[in-house]
This record gives C-alpha cells, structure tokens and sequence, in this order.
C-alpha cells in the first residue's frame, strides 16, 4: 500500500538515481503508456510551487505522447530493476510495449491521468505547467556540439508534482542503489 509521503523526501536519492542510473519516465498520451528512462531533470521550486522539469529529445515516442498529453510521473527504480531500466533507455514504445515486455504493471495515479509503475517504490505525479523548446542558439557550442551534433533537441516539461506516494520500506529500497 501507498502513501503519500513530503514532495522533498526522496530528493537526494532522485538526484542521485538521475545522475547514476536513471529513472522512469511514464506518459500516456492518447494512447497505450509508455515508460522512458531519463537521467536528465530537476527536482525543486518554480513559480513557489513543487515542480519536476524533465528533458525529452523531440525524436522520442514520450514526446509525442506528452504533446498528447496533461501529466506524467517519475518513477524511482528498485533494485533489481537494471534491465527495465536498460530496456526503457535504449527501445522505443513505437516497437514493444514496455509494460508488457518487461512485466511492468501500469497502475492509476491518484491525482494525474499518467500512471505509475507498481513495481517502482516511489512515484511522483505530475501535472504539466509550462513546456519550453531548447533553441541551440542559446546553449554554449561546446554543449551543442557534444550533446545535440545531430540537433535531436530536448523540450523541457515542467510538471507541478500534485503528490509523491511511497510503499513501506521506500528509503531502504531506495538505499540498496547506493552500496
């Protein structure tokens, strides 16, 4: 069973899962979910309120599916979910359904129309606010020519986090990642 636990409570170990592994990226769309591991975004204040920004090159079927869409969530991944989060970075929901693939279950959110992933033991639910087009003109060209040589750019979503719910036994789960 979840609860709903303090937007904040997990923000080390989701900069930490963010930077080092990777976390689920769930949307929905018009269509069947979708998961995507992200290892880029932030979790902070905007505007005084809860926001969580991730990054989504405009090539990626989660952006189509976001443009299609109100919400998402993050998930944070618990041990032992190495290969999802392999199989989530490098496939696309174009070609398999991940869920399926993967035995994922997609479950409802409590207050967003994206799902979750039951198996993951902490979720941010998030509804987006302000979506903003990278431009190349604005990055430094070093980051340009290492990161966008093809110019595969990244729309950044902002999503007013509405609740973060954990299962019992989250922080210990999520502190396996770090041994």
């Amino acid at each position: 069973m979840r609860k709903e636990i303090n937007v904040f409570q997990f923000c080390k170990e989701t900069n930490l899962l963010l930077r080092d592994e990777g976390v689920f990226l769930v949307s929905k769309g018009s269509g069947k979910p979708n998961i995507m591991t992200i290892g880029w975004g932030f979790l902070g204040t905007f505007w005084r309120r809860p926001v969580f920004i991730v990054a989504v090159r405009h090539s990626r079927y989660t952006y189509e599916l976001l443009e299609a869409s109100s919400s998402f969530t993050v998930c944070l991944p618990g041990r032992g979910m190495e290969k999802a989060l392999e199989v989530c970075g490098t496939k696309s929901g174009r070609e398999i359904d991940k869920f399926k693939e993967l035995g994922l279950t997609p479950s409802n959110s409590y207050k967003v129309e994206a799902p979750f992933i039951e198996e993951c033991p902490v979720h941010y639910e998030c509804e987006i606010i302000y979506k903003h087009g990278l431009e190349a003109e604005g990055i430094p060209r070093e980051v340009v020519d290492e990161i966008y040589p093809s110019g595969n750019l990244h729309t950044l979503y902002y999503g007013e986090v509405k609740g973060v719910y954990a299962v019992e036994g989250a922080g210990e789960a999520l502190k396996k990642w770090q041994t």
